[in-house]
């Protein structure tokens, strides 16, 4: 699939006097390809639905939260005619799934949401050719074999909801947890428990996506773990609390 904006340069390139096999190789776009734009030069009206095609405006909290997901559990599959957008999802957290469902409609408004369930799992899916111009992190291998860099305007995006895009994280890869520590005062051992957000992933860019969100939203982290990105202190956690919501 191409971009409009690979179309408009072909075109471009055609009116100037390159022939289609020069404009082929330049920008590997196929020949037919470009017989097909040189006679319907405005393409389809469903490429001006694409924020990463014509630059129309994305609902960005919706999208960073997405986006999120998408980093977590998401993925990208190539089909004949369309690009398949999937997150899998753990069936024990229904609102989880419902969520997802919802972004899916608020970034791509009027698509069909699909539930495929597997032993404990809820994949939800969807079918756009234009997921990758979405996702441009999309690519052969897992995430954390491969560098995974938001474009700038992606960065724009969690810049201005860096909550929305912690949810999709946490509520993908993260967990709310019980924690208990041992102090010793005034010479007597002591138990202490405390609630504690851990993010798990083991793409060190992604991780730090997590804790530039987290910076962004004035939340304190450590790295307990090489993969892990956790959240302990009590006003840290209820912040976080406030801004993605119990994970159910």
């Amino acid at each position: 699939m191409y971009t409009r904006r690979a179309r408009e340069a072909a075109l471009a390139a055609l009116a100037a006097g390159e022939t289609a096999a020069e404009v082929s190789r330049r920008l590997g776009v196929a020949r037919s390809t470009l017989r097909a734009w040189t006679r319907d030069p405005q393409g389809r009206a469903e490429d001006d639905d694409c924020p990463g095609c014509s630059g129309c405006a994305v609902d960005g909290s919706a999208y960073a939260a997405l986006l999120g997901f998408y980093l977590g559990d998401g993925c990208l599959s190539a089909a004949a005619r369309y690009v398949v957008f999937r997150v899998s999802c753990d069936a024990s957290y229904p609102r989880v799934v419902d969520d997802v469902t919802h972004l899916i409609t608020l970034v791509r408004p009027g698509s069909k949401v699909f539930h495929v369930t597997a032993p404990g799992t809820v994949v939800v899916q969807s079918h756009w050719k234009h997921w990758p111009c979405l996702f441009p992190q999309h690519g052969p291998g897992r995430k954390h074999e491969r560098p995974i860099v938001l474009e700038p305007w992606q960065r724009q995006v969690v810049a201005a909801h860096p909550g929305d895009f912690l949810r999709g994280l946490f509520h993908s890869d993260g967990s709310r947890t019980a924690n208990w520590a041992r102090r010793t005062v005034q010479g007597q051992p002591r138990r202490y428990d405390y609630p504690r957000w851990e993010f798990v992933n083991h793409s060190a860019d992604i991780l730090g996506l997590c804790t530039w969100a987290l910076d962004l939203c004035e939340i304190r982290w450590r790295r307990p773990r090489p993969v892990c990105v956790a959240v302990s202190r009590r006003d840290d956690v209820r912040r976080l609390d406030e801004l993605i919501g119990p994970k159910a």
